[in-house]
């Protein structure tokens, strides 16, 4: 019986033992290759899943170990779905803690100033963060906007140009906008609104978003700017292409006198007022030049065609100055 005994016993630990150097083998072997593996863990995913995912990608091996990596260490429900850059050659446990951690990846996307609501669903759209309809739907979407207590129509204007960190898993048409008009929010509390205004927020912005397409040199703004403050002043049209080509549906790069003469809420060669809303999302720069426009008597402004402008009092100086660059 002791021999029998001795034998077990030393069999047992000889079991033991090769488990114990086969699994620790498995913790300290680090994944072949070079470079990083970016990988997306979907929400929802569980640990058979992942085991797999990370697999496939050489990351580590799937295989009983891993399970009992997973569990031995406690990482069963601390595994963070989203999208990893994961550096090949490390061990599994060095891999699974990064999945503990959560340290996700950070993407950064820009949206210039000047752009349409439409223009800017593309740019997320572009590499799969939104689908574009949805984005453009609920710009428009009444019920949505008054959750941010704008009276408007549509959100336009007010998503603010800036560069936006985004995560997936973390990203849908909702956290884009509100994370946009949340900007926009902030920059407008930031700025010194003057207290003789005559116009409300939403006028401003539709104001700055003419300036914003309209200047291509930013020491031009706050002048542009003070150009259609004059022309208002005195009733004039503000006669902007910018705000016609906006009310031009399917607007092909270039603007015809049909168009200038087509009735538009947004054809300020018609309407004798400022369009109905912005008709771009305008940066800092803009707002700031509507809100303290430079003064002048100026009452019009060409383009010399190298983004600069003449700006004239009156229609004879103007007329002449069109006569030189634009014809």
């Amino acid at each position: 019986m002791r021999r029998f005994l001795l034998i077990f016993f030393l069999f047992f630990l000889i079991i033991g033992s090769s488990a114990g150097v086969w699994y620790l083998s498995y913790l300290t072997t680090r994944a072949p290759g070079k470079g990083d593996v970016v990988l997306l863990i979907p929400k929802g995913a569980g640990v058979r899943l992942i085991g797999k995912l990370l697999a496939a990608n050489g990351l580590l091996k799937d295989d009983i170990r891993y399970l009992a990596l997973i569990y031995l260490s406690g990482a069963r429900t601390q595994l963070k779905a989203g999208e990893y850059s994961i550096p090949k050659g490390l061990t599994p446990p060095e891999v699974i803690d990064l999945l503990v951690q959560g340290k996700t990846l950070r993407h950064y996307v820009t949206v210039p100033e000047g752009l349409t609501a439409e223009q800017i669903a593309s740019v997320f759209a572009k590499d799969g963060w939104v689908e574009q309809g949805r984005f453009l739907a609920l710009v428009a979407d009444a019920s949505f906007i008054r959750q941010f207590e704008i009276k408007a129509s549509h959100l336009e204007g007010y998503l603010f140009p800036e560069t936006y960190v985004l995560v997936r898993n973390e990203t849908s048409e909702e956290t884009i906008i509100r994370s946009m008009v949340g900007r926009f929010q902030q920059v407008w509390q930031d700025l010194e609104i003057p207290a003789h205004t005559k116009l409300n927020r939403h006028e401003l912005l539709t104001l700055a978003s003419v300036v914003e397409k309209e200047a291509a040199v930013a020491a031009e703004r706050p002048l542009i700017a003070r150009v259609f403050y004059n022309r208002l002043a005195k009733k004039m049209r503000l006669q902007s292409d910018p705000t016609v080509s906006y009310g031009v549906r399917d607007f092909n790069g270039r603007l015809t006198k049909a168009d200038l003469r087509r009735s538009t809420p947004y054809n300020t060669y018609v309407i004798p007022a400022l369009p109905p809303g912005p008709i771009c999302n305008p940066g800092r720069a803009s707002l700031e030049a509507v809100l303290h426009p430079v003064d002048s008597d100026a009452l019009y402004f060409v383009s010399k065609n190298d983004g600069t402008h003449v700006f004239s009092n009156n229609l004879a100086d103007h007329n002449r100055a069109v006569q030189l660059y634009q014809r």
